[in-house]
C-alpha cells in the first residue's frame, strides 16, 4: 500500500483501519494484525487534564466519550485508569463512627443489599454486594460475585471487625444471608418495611453515576477487574465526600 510497511513484521500488506482520536489515519497489517499510524507523535497529558479525567470517571460518561472530550487515546486512558484503581485504599476511605467522647458506639446499624450487573454479556451476571452504615451513609464493604452464600460470606469477611461484633444488619429476605450473619444481629426486612431505604437509594445513585452500571447501555465493562475497579473508585470518592460532610 503506497510503500507503507508494518513496523512490526515489515509486511507491505497494509489496509486502512479507521482513524484514531486525533483524526489521523490508522492502518492495520493483514499479516500480523499490528495497528499503527504514520509519523506518530506522543502527546503529553498535563496534570490538570488528568485531574479532570479523574472527575469525569465519577460521572455517567463512557470511556470513549472521555477520549473525545480530552483528546486522549483509549489505550492511554485504559492504562491511566488501571494505575488509578491500583492506588485505591482497601478501607474505602471509611471513617470510624464515634461519639463525643471518642468511644465507638456500642450498637451500630448497617443495611445490606445486592445489585445486579454484568461483564461482557448479560448472561455473565455479576452481583454487587454492598453494606452501608446507617448513621454516616458510608459504604463499609462491597463484594462482586454471584448471588450465593459464598458471596455473602465474602462480603461478611470484608466488613470491618467492629461492625461484625457490634452492628445490627438489615437485609432483604435472601436465603444467602442465613448462617452467615449471626442470628442475634441479622434483621431480615421485607420490601416496604423501610429498613433498607438508605442502601436502595445508594444503589440508585451508583447506577446513575457509574456508566458501567447503566441498564441498556453500551458502556458496560468488558473485564471483571475494571468493573470492580470502577465501582471501588466511586465508593472511595463517595465515602470521602461523606467524611468531609461529617467533619463540618
Amino acid at each position: 500500500m503506497n510503500g507503507i510497511c508494518c513496523p512490526n513484521c515489515g509486511s507491505g500488506k497494509i489496509k486502512k483501519n479507521g482513524h484514531i482520536h486525533n483524526a489521523k489515519q490508522n492502518h492495520r497489517c493483514r499479516d500480523c494484525g499490528r495497528q499503527f499510524v504514520l509519523n506518530p507523535t506522543n502527546k503529553d497529558i498535563s496534570d490538570e487534564t488528568k485531574k479532570l479525567i479523574k472527575r469525569a470517571l465519577l460521572e455517567r460518561i463512557s470511556l470513549r466519550g472521555i477520549c473525545r472530550i480530552f483528546e486522549v487515546s483509549l489505550t492511554w486512558l485504559l492504562n491511566f485508569i488501571g494505575s488509578v484503581y491500583t492506588k485505591l485504599p482497601d478501607d474505602l476511605n471509611l471513617q470510624t463512627v464515634e461519639n463525643d467522647s471518642g468511644v465507638i458506639l456500642c450498637r451500630l446499624e448497617s443495611e445490606v443489599d445486592e445489585m445486579w450487573s454484568f461483564v461482557g454479556k448479560k448472561s455473565n451476571k455479576q452481583w454487587i454486594w454492598l453494606a452501608l452504615d446507617v448513621t454516616t451513609r458510608q459504604v463499609i464493604a462491597f463484594h462482586v460475585g454471584d448471588r450465593s452464600k459464598e458471596s455473602s460470606r465474602a462480603l461478611w469477611d470484608k466488613i470491618p471487625r467492629r461492625y461484625r461484633k457490634n452492628a445490627n444488619f438489615y437485609t432483604d429476605l435472601l436465603d444467602s444471608y442465613e448462617d452467615v450473619v449471626p442470628k442475634n444481629q441479622h434483621k431480615p426486612s421485607p420490601k416496604g418495611s423501610g429498613k433498607t431505604n438508605h442502601i436502595e437509594r445508594f444503589n440508585c445513585t451508583v447506577r446513575q453515576r457509574v456508566s458501567r452500571l447503566v441498564r441498556k447501555a453500551l458502556s458496560f465493562s468488558k473485564k471483571l477487574n475494571n468493573h470492580i475497579g470502577a465501582i471501588k473508585y466511586f465508593i472511595c470518592h463517595y465515602n470521602l465526600e461523606k467524611r468531609v460532610a461529617l467533619q463540618v
